[in-house]
């Protein structure tokens, strides 16, 4: 045996040791514990711990980039349980969909410490426990990772305990003040700026008990610094006390999509750009493509391809503002977005400007069921360089849609309808009008990084391959 063993652990950046060294090597064959989740442990000072067998701790992964919290939706293992690398420990909801847990180590479940359903569990926070051998599962039966820290034995010098903190005295209580009222020239108006009544309103703040610093009075913004909300300012609904009303509990997906569009609206200078395109020449060669292609295209896989060749000529809207530089995109990586029972989701079609219809096609189908069902990977709806939104199988002429940060531009696409349009070779006698199925879309641009030239020559490029499908064959 070697004078020290490692064992590592590893599950999306979450590293635990157990480290038997020749000292405690003794003390381990004894059943004794050796936790060394702290790097400070990491020594050959003799140590004794808790009577526990070595274990290895599984803490809650980080599965998403904007992860904080997940929710434990199911254990898929249970106390012992074998399991081995690649194996589905539980399925986790993050902020965007449910993500499996796999294991990276073998051993078995010795002890699971987050009940299934438990909401908003921590990044880190210890969640199971893992043992080599399957006789050590019985020891953790009363285990609840609280109780963790070791004791130092009499060979080492005892670590002097920290002093219990003394309790803070507590801060005195501001001097109740009588605030006389502004300067006001009649009844009880009060007199504030346009800023610090925002900031009031945000905050719950009721502007008569605030002492104004400005003019005559005036409340500035400054004076709200420290202000307390006041009961009468909490949000009480209009609606009639007797009216049936059910309060839904929010998301992790919820709460992420009112966060990032909140978040794009406020900083985020949008635009916006309508473009119309004749469409009869598309649904007939889509028509003639559906009789040979192995996956039904849709209008929706004809207006993923012609975004992602339009954006590749006008590269302006294939970039994203990172702070102090612009970022452009080689390729298109089209986020498309769909509607899932707890949310919006936006499964993205990789390199859209390189694949074909019948691809695009089969990818969107397979992206699209699996979003409905909470079964997309990580890397699946992550990423995106460009957006396309479609409301047109819901009767919606047109709209405009908000930018998924940190995009520059999302395309918010209509139905098509039919319109009476002049005909350009009307001769002397003939029919002056003719029938066409007009298609109106919408781009949102984020003007810090795309002007609105070069949105609108976006435009005609989107237009050309509508209205000349073939080109996108080329």
């Amino acid at each position: 045996m070697t004078s020290s063993t490692l064992k590592s652990v590893t599950k999306n950046s979450m590293r635990t040791y157990v480290v038997l060294n020749k000292t405690a090597l003794k003390s381990a064959s004894a059943g004794a514990k050796f936790d060394t989740s702290k790097g400070s442990n990491l020594t050959s000072s003799p140590m004794r711990f808790f009577s526990l067998p070595p274990y290895i701790k599984l803490q809650m992964p980080s599965l998403s980039p904007t992860m904080e919290k997940g929710n434990l939706t199911k254990w898929c293992k249970q106390v012992g349980d074998e399991v081995q690398p690649g194996d589905i420990l539980a399925e986790v909801e993050t902020d965007k969909a449910t993500v499996d847990f796999e294991m990276q180590e073998e051993g078995y479940v010795a002890k699971l410490l987050v009940e299934e359903g438990t909401q908003d569990v921590e990044l880190g926070e210890l969640v199971a426990i893992l043992v080599e051998d399957k006789d050590d599962i019985e020891a953790f039966k009363d285990f609840t990772g609280k109780s963790e820290a070791p004791v130092e034995t009499a060979a080492t010098p005892a670590a002097p305990t920290p002093a219990a903190p003394t309790p803070a005295a507590p801060t005195p209580a501001a001097p109740s003040t009588t605030v006389s009222a502004p300067i006001t020239p009649s009844g009880d108006r009060v007199f504030a700026s346009p800023l610090a009544r925002k900031l009031a309103g945000e905050q719950g703040v009721n502007l008569s008990s605030v002492e104004g610093t400005g003019p005559r009075g005036r409340i500035v913004a400054a004076d709200l610094d420290g202000a307390s909300p006041s009961a009468a300012q909490t949000f009480v609904s209009s609606a009639p006390a007797t009216l049936a009303y059910e309060d839904t509990p929010l998301t992790n997906m919820r709460k992420i999509i009112a966060s990032r569009l909140s978040e794009s609206k406020d900083t985020i200078p949008h635009y916006y750009v309508t473009i119309d395109s004749e469409i009869d020449d598309l649904l007939a060669l889509r028509a003639r493509l559906n009789q040979y292609s192995e996956s039904k295209i849709s209008v929706n896989d004809l207006i993923i391809k012609a975004s992602a060749l339009a954006a590749i000529q006008v590269p302006q809207t294939n970039s994203s503002w990172q702070g102090d530089f612009i970022r452009q995109f080689a390729d298109v990586d089209m986020s498309v977005a769909v509607s899932t029972p707890k949310g919006l989701i936006t499964p993205i079609i990789r390199e859209a400007n390189k694949k074909g219809l019948q691809t695009i096609a089969t990818e969107m189908k397979d992206l699209a069921a699996r979003a409905r069902e909470n079964k997309l990977k990580l890397d699946e709806f992550q990423g995106g360089t460009f957006s396309v939104s479609n409301l047109g199988m819901f009767g919606v002429s047109h709209f405009a849609a908000i930018i998924n940060p940190p995009q520059a531009c999302i395309l918010a696409i209509g139905g098509s309808q039919q319109r009476v349009l002049p005909r350009a070779d009307a001769g002397e006698g003939g029919d002056l009008y003719r029938v066409a199925n007009v298609l109106s879309v919408t781009l949102s641009s984020d003007h810090r990084v795309v002007d609105g030239a070069e949105a609108a020559i976006w435009g005609q490029n989107f237009k050309k391959y509508l209205e000349n499908p073939e080109l996108m064959l080329l």
